[in-house]
């Protein structure tokens, strides 16, 4: 299967040396985004305090082929050793989509952290996308688990 190509543009003010997401194995499944500060914020970097979020840029806009889109998921080290997730997980960006690429951080931690320019803030995913049709029914087929809910296929 031949894997869709993304069409990539940067930002005007974007740092073109800061690297277009990317792979980081071979068997990896998302790409590591990396932040794009803005001129202004790029010798503190931006720091996001315990409960705060932030849309960080990326310096760029994407073209998602029609049939796909890009889910931007958080990194699991950030989320581990510094409680730094996204504030929507995943985040769609649609293929119809022509706007700058930012990623909406949150900081779940304890303490303030500060994110770098450069640094990988979240990876994407590009998935095939199916879009339902709707149909309005009199009734619904029936299952053994039935309109059981929130835990009920039990603990384990």
């Amino acid at each position: 299967m031949t894997p869709p190509t993304l069409r990539v543009l940067w930002e005007d003010w974007a740092d073109r040396d800061i690297a277009l997401p990317s792979y980081q194995t071979e068997g990896a499944a998302g790409a590591d985004i990396r932040a794009n500060l803005r001129p202004e914020d790029r010798a503190g970097g931006l720091v996001l305090a315990p409960l705060e979020r932030a849309l960080v840029p990326t310096g760029l806009r994407v073209e998602i082929p029609r049939g796909y889109e890009m889910q931007i998921r958080p990194r699991s080290g950030l989320a581990l050793k510094h409680g730094i997730s996204l504030a929507n997980p995943p985040g769609t960006i649609d293929s119809d989509y022509r706007g700058p690429l930012g990623v909406l951080l949150i900081n779940l931690g304890a303490t303030a952290f500060t994110v770098g320019h450069g640094d990988r803030i979240a990876q994407m995913i590009v998935a095939p996308v199916v879009q339902a049709r709707l149909e309005v029914v009199d009734g619904l087929g029936e299952t053994a688990r039935g309109a059981g809910g929130f835990g009920s296929t039990g603990r384990r």
